[in-house]
């Protein structure tokens, strides 16, 4: 399922240090050992498609890096793994960024199950256009380093798309998981990672999903149409809203005189699960594809069943 993706990492021995300012959120933006661009490149499995990509990194961008300071510690780049397997499988462990524009519950989860030992992967950054978010405050807390995307004119910390992308791959980060992040997904990182990010979004798509649907306004919806069951989604992005393939689904029943807050809770409930479940699947290996190309989890206890 995974690409293994390899990158000269001139900054092994030594951490960057964010800046700091005691009013405001601060960020831990992408490192840069000289203005040359870096590239990267990938073994293939059988199931992905081979790239090798450059993005330059912009002036401005270089100029906040610039700024960051660097120490004999490795204390915060400790989350991001190094090609480290479980000898008693032989799967490498992943690294995982993470996008929230709000709360970041189903970010938490995700989190929780890292840390529990549930998920063979680390979450090595959290990606936010809102600073000021639950999910950021929660990943400072964390140490869990954070970046501002998209690039904002306000914000000289914040990435374009070519920077992101290059910050990311700096995180060696394996898969991309949108959680309650609304904005649209530029192309240039469903480029990058083909087959690789995912969303969830609370109905069963294809109904209630595209620009326009999310939040509680999804629930309003389902409740208004009549229909009598909704649930979470989670699907693979690509350019467009909620059009990706559908990886998993969760059903929930919508009972009689439900209001929109009674059913986003029960939704949420089972997001919480859902998204750790395909996350742990995720990171061990364990998301096949079918030759009409429709993505599917093989089961770790019975290898020959599928869901």
């Amino acid at each position: 399922m995974e690409a293994r993706r390899s990158l000269s990492r001139p900054y092994s021995n030594c951490v960057v240090t964010p800046i700091r300012n005691l009013k405001k959120p601060y960020f831990l933006s992408l490192l840069s050992s000289s203005s040359s661009s870096p590239s990267s490149s990938q073994t293939v499995s059988p199931n992905r498609v081979s790239f090798k990509t450059l993005y330059p990194i912009s002036s401005k961008s270089e100029s906040f890096i610039n700024r960051l300071q660097c120490r004999n510690s490795s204390h915060e780049l400790n989350a991001v793994s190094d090609d480290i397997e479980d000898p008693r499988t032989g799967i490498r462990r992943k690294n995982l960024a993470v996008f929230v524009s709000g709360g970041g519950s189903n970010f938490r989860s995700i989190h929780e199950a890292v840390l529990r030992g549930l998920v063979h992967g680390d979450i090595a950054v959290l990606v936010t256009n809102k600073p000021g978010c639950g999910g950021a405050e929660y990943a400072r807390d964390n140490n869990i380093p954070v970046i501002l995307f998209p690039k904002m004119k306000e914000k000289p910390e914040s990435l374009s798309a070519n920077d992101l992308v290059t910050a990311l791959r700096r995180y060696k980060v394996d898969f991309i998981l949108l959680a309650g992040y609304l904005k649209l997904i530029p192309i240039e990182l469903v480029q990058a990672y083909p087959r690789s990010i995912l969303n969830i979004h609370p109905s069963l798509l294809p109904a209630f999903g595209g620009k326009g649907y999310y939040g509680m306004k999804v629930h309003q919806a389902v409740i208004a149409s009549g229909a009598r069951y909704s649930g979470p989604t989670i699907h693979f992005v690509d350019e467009h809203y909620d059009t990706g393939r559908i990886l998993a689904q969760r059903v929930v029943p919508v009972v009689a005189n439900d209001t929109s807050d009674e059913l986003a809770a029960r939704v949420l409930q089972q997001e919480h699960q859902l998204y750790v479940e395909v996350a742990t699947a995720l990171c061990e290996d364990r998301i096949v594809w079918r030759e009409d190309g429709v993505p599917l989890i093989r089961s770790k206890e019975n290898p020959n069943d599928y869901s």
